[in-house]
């Protein structure tokens, strides 16, 4: 399919099972597909990328209305959901203490992704009005969630990681760490010695976008062999954003 015409789009939660699936469809082609990603709980039969936190998240999705075709997902996870799953899915690879230990209203975020050929358009701007208008709904003060570098050669990684090490470090109260098992350094390089434009255009749009934003990002990566990403902790606090970013975020500015 080849988007031709100015799309039509429509934001909203997935209400349905049937909504549900076709974001872990597009999910599929994404991580699965494009990426190379797996787990065991994905579905290859049926062309589904879900694992046991799906039935907690909140599911955000996008149509273009105009095709009923769907252009981008994000789900979400406030404090009481994580809860009630026994967990967040990011406490696997990242010790979350010091955002629990914070007081304050907390969203993980995670599985963002637009179908190929909405990617460079509006969808992403629509996608994230629907999150910011949740954000302001039940009024989250912390945004935090995994997001991820293609393959595990950290050596290809060095670059980049060391840039956001270096760069981009949270401040401690909010400093997660990745878990002990799996604790990847990210400071590879000296900061003096980083060519930071080139590292700086390794890094994925998804990460660039929140540190434009005011996002950080924690200490250490983890490397998810399963979904063949090397994968770094996002956190931003929603009061830091100016108001520029705020517009950014909102999907006013262009």
């Amino acid at each position: 399919m080849t988007v031709s015409s100015a799309p039509s789009f429509a934001v909203k939660l997935a209400t349905s099972p049937e909504e549900l699936e076709a974001a872990q469809r597009l999910r599929y082609d994404v991580f699965v597909k494009e990426l190379g990603g797996g787990g065991h709980l994905v579905d290859h039969d049926r062309k589904l990328e879900r694992d046991r936190f799906d039935p907690y998240f909140d599911h955000l999705i996008v149509t273009d209305t105009a095709r009923d075709a769907l252009a981008g997902v994000y789900r979400m996870m406030r404090r009481d959901q994580a809860e009630a799953a026994g967990g967040f899915y990011s406490a696997a690879e990242y010790d979350l203490g010091p955002l629990m230990r914070s007081g304050r209203k907390v969203l993980e975020l995670g599985r963002s992704c637009l179908h190929k050929d909405y990617r460079g358009g509006m969808a992403l701007f629509h996608l994230w009005n629907g999150l910011a208008a949740y954000i302001a709904e039940h009024e989250i003060e912390i945004l935090f969630g995994v997001a991820s570098f293609h393959g595990t050669d950290i050596a290809r990684l060095a670059a980049p990681l060391s840039l956001l090490h270096h760069r981009h470090l949270a401040p401690p109260a909010l400093r997660v760490r990745a878990q002990p098992d799996a604790f990847q350094r990210m400071d590879l390089i000296a900061d003096a010695a980083l060519d930071k434009r080139a590292a700086m255009l390794q890094i994925p749009a998804l990460i660039k976008a929140y540190l434009r934003l005011g996002g950080f990002v924690g200490e250490g990566a983890f490397i998810d062999h399963a979904f063949n990403t090397t994968d770094v902790c996002l956190v931003l606090d929603t009061g830091k954003m100016n108001e520029r970013r705020a517009r950014l975020y909102q999907g006013e500015a262009r």
